[in-house]
Formats: structure tokens, sequence, C-alpha cells
């Protein structure tokens, strides 16, 4: 778009990869990673899979063979997260993994900032082991994304690394950010209330909804 934009049409920086025959690794096969490997079996990547509860049903309808995570960073040309963030998940992608995975692995982030551990992740984004990283969230985003910093300084020196490379792309937490899907948030959000007020849910269910809202 930038090139396009300056006028410039050449297209020795533009050359990309098919995805037709890749091994997608999705760590968290929920409701979202259910719906990741649903997209990248329709564009025929082998498909590799990491969670506590594995689905039976992806494993029929798409062929995803579910294996430990050392087993997905090894054999991953494209490696996908969608777990939750737990005690367990934090950092649960670190220099140990990041030194073990294919030469030219691209990482997206969709999740939760701290399940990569963006220190560790740099050196590789550096030498092309990771080719690339897409990352909607970031570890330290709290204060940062979601506001106007235009002009200023953002006092983050990790960011500041991640914006300046070619090879990152960083989206302000915006993967939820459709009309749909601010419409469903807010219906859930007014029937987990009424359902509270009604004492149909414990409070502590409510609480938890409520901390992880305010944190932004």
């Amino acid at each position: 778009d930038k090139q396009v934009h300056a006028h410039n049409f050449t297209l020795d920086n533009l050359v990309g990869f098919d995805f037709h025959g890749k091994t997608a690794g999705i760590i968290g096969t929920g409701r979202i990673g259910s719906i990741t490997a649903k997209i990248m079996y329709g564009f025929g990547c082998h498909l590799l899979g990491y969670d506590i509860e594995p689905s039976s049903e992806l494993k029929e309808k798409y062929n995803l063979r579910y294996c430990n995570l050392r087993e997905l960073c090894l054999a991953s040309d494209i490696i996908m997260i969608h777990t939750p963030l737990t005690a367990k998940t934090k950092y649960l992608l670190d220099k140990k993994l990041f030194g073990i995975m294919k030469k030219g692995v691209i990482i997206i982030n969709t999740a939760r900032g701290q399940i990569v551990k963006t220190e560790d992740l740099l050196p590789y984004l550096d030498d092309g082991i990771v080719k690339a990283y897409g990352m909607d969230v970031y570890e330290n985003e709290r204060g940062i994304f979601f506001f106007d910093h235009s002009g200023e300084a953002l006092q983050d020196p990790m960011l500041e690394k991640l914006l300046s490379m070619k090879n990152v792309l960083v989206t302000p937490h915006q993967a939820f950010a459709t009309y749909e899907a601010l419409s469903n948030i807010a219906d859930t959000t007014f029937y987990n209330i009424l359902e509270w007020k009604e004492g149909l849910r414990p409070e502590n269910e409510l609480t938890s909804f409520v901390k992880v809202i305010s944190t932004y």
C-alpha cells in the first residue's frame, strides 16, 4: 500500500508464499482457534494443535493433529496464538521455544501479549529465525493501546524496537473491533449483569468479567 501510494509499482519487495501445503500450528483450539483451523484448512494447510482439551470435531473435520508444544514449534511454518492468559500460559513462548523453531517461521498473536516473552523474541526477529511477527496485543500495552499518543515518545524501548522492524506488524488490540462483535459484547455484558442481579450467576463470575473490562 505504501509503495503504490508512492507510485512505486515494482514487485521486488512484494514476493510472498503460498499457505497451501504449509504446516500451521494453532495454540489454543477453543472458539477462536477452531475458526482459525477451519480457515487454514481451507487454504490447504496441514494443521497441528496444542490445547489442554483436544477437540474431536477438529480432528475429524479438518484432520488437525494434537501434539505437545515443542513438537508444534519444531514443525510449524506458521504459529497462531489463541489461548487465554493464565499463570500457565504466561510467557508460554520464550527463547527455549524460539530457538527450536523452523527458520522463517511466522508467528501471529491475537490473544494476549504476555503469552509471548517479547524480550526473548527480539533477537530471533533480528536474525531471521522468526521471519515475521504479527501482533495485535503487547505485554505492556496497558496505558498505550486504546489511547492517542500522537507526537509523544512512548517510553517503551521494546515497543519502539518492534515498531521500527520491517518484519513486524503491530495493530492496537483491534481484532475484536467490528460492528457485529461490539454489539455482541454489549448484549453479553447486559445479559451477565441482569442474570447476576437476579441471582442466577455467582457474583465472582461477574466480578471476574468486570475486572477484564476495567483493565482497559
